[in-house]
């Protein structure tokens, strides 16, 4: 059998579409969703995502307010910033791109930002309601997964899921999200990690294998059932000396063997990648809309 490819690319521009209208009926009523986006430092993919992040707030219509900060910062300095965007109604959602340089303590920045600005659902109050079933900004790539999941017709409820590393980021709020019982929940979760002795006796039995552990070929062909859906969350370079930029990305998955057996798979890059950034615009516009009382 050959694999259903989930389509991150066509997902996310479906959803952007939708956010986009969405947009467009908002500036009707005079509300402009704004998203204050703060950079410190000159990585160069911290650069790109940043930058990608904000054509896509200009492509659905979203006011963009764009800091990109010295790598001499002070923590004082950007605490200050982040203050004045709590108080700015201009801006309803606001994005401090990590990592963040090692004289700045990363925790304070994100407990400085006022919860009901947290589009990247970074703040223990976010992650506190989500955990507890109430309404919050989910985390951007977790609630991609779902999104890919969901509108690709893949069954949740009811379905062995298992993921694949544990994280704060992906893995924990993955799991808690799911085993929920709501609409994107009602599965059976299993997390595995670093310290888990057989990963595969886990995974063969699993309906949705979802890998999130950032290392190449973690899970191969022979460690998932026929016909599961795989989710490969992973972004790794490798070495690859025919491309003009000497590495190509895979990603936690053996696409090319594992696609042969699941009945669902999404591709890297292409897959989870461009949701993360559709969902930080659909928690902005979300933001929007509660802070106008239309939630």
């Amino acid at each position: 059998m050959s694999a259903k490819i989930i389509d991150g690319k066509q997902i996310a521009s479906d959803i952007r579409n939708e956010l986009k209208a969405e947009v467009e009926k908002l500036k009707t009523k005079n509300i402009v969703p704004g998203l204050g986006v703060i950079l410190v430092g000159t990585d160069a993919a911290s650069i790109s995502y940043v930058t990608a992040k904000e054509k896509a707030c200009a492509d659905i219509g979203i006011y963009s307010d764009d800091n990109r900060l010295n790598e001499n910062t002070s923590e004082k300095d950007l605490l200050a910033l982040i203050d004045k965007m709590n108080k700015d109604p201009k801006i309803n959602g606001i994005l401090v791109q990590l990592p963040l340089p090692k004289h700045i303590d990363e925790e304070k920045v994100l407990l400085a930002i006022d919860p009901v600005k947290d589009v990247d659902g970074f703040h223990p109050v976010s992650i506190g309601k989500m955990v507890t079933g109430q309404k919050a900004f989910i985390s951007c790539t977790p609630h991609g997964v779902l999104q890919l999941l969901i509108r690709s017709g893949v069954k949740l409820e009811g379905a062995e899921v298992v993921i694949v590393g544990r994280s704060n980021i992906v893995g924990k709020p993955l799991a808690n999200l799911l085993m929920q019982k709501s609409d994107m929940g009602n599965a059976t979760v299993t997390v595995c990690h670093t310290r888990t002795k057989d990963i595969a006796s886990h995974t063969k039995r699993a309906d949705i294998v979802i890998a999130a552990a950032g290392r190449p070929n973690t899970i191969t062909a022979d460690m998932i059932k026929a016909g599961a859906a795989v989710i490969d969350v992973g972004i790794n370079r490798v070495e690859d000396a025919t491309k003009k930029r000497g590495y190509r990305l895979i990603g936690d998955v053996d696409f090319e063997n594992v696609s042969k057996k699941a009945g669902f798979i999404t591709p890297v890059p292409g897959g989870v990648g461009p949701m993360t950034i559709t969902m930080l615009l659909y928690n902005t516009v979300e933001s929007a809309k509660i802070a106008n009382g239309l939630v």
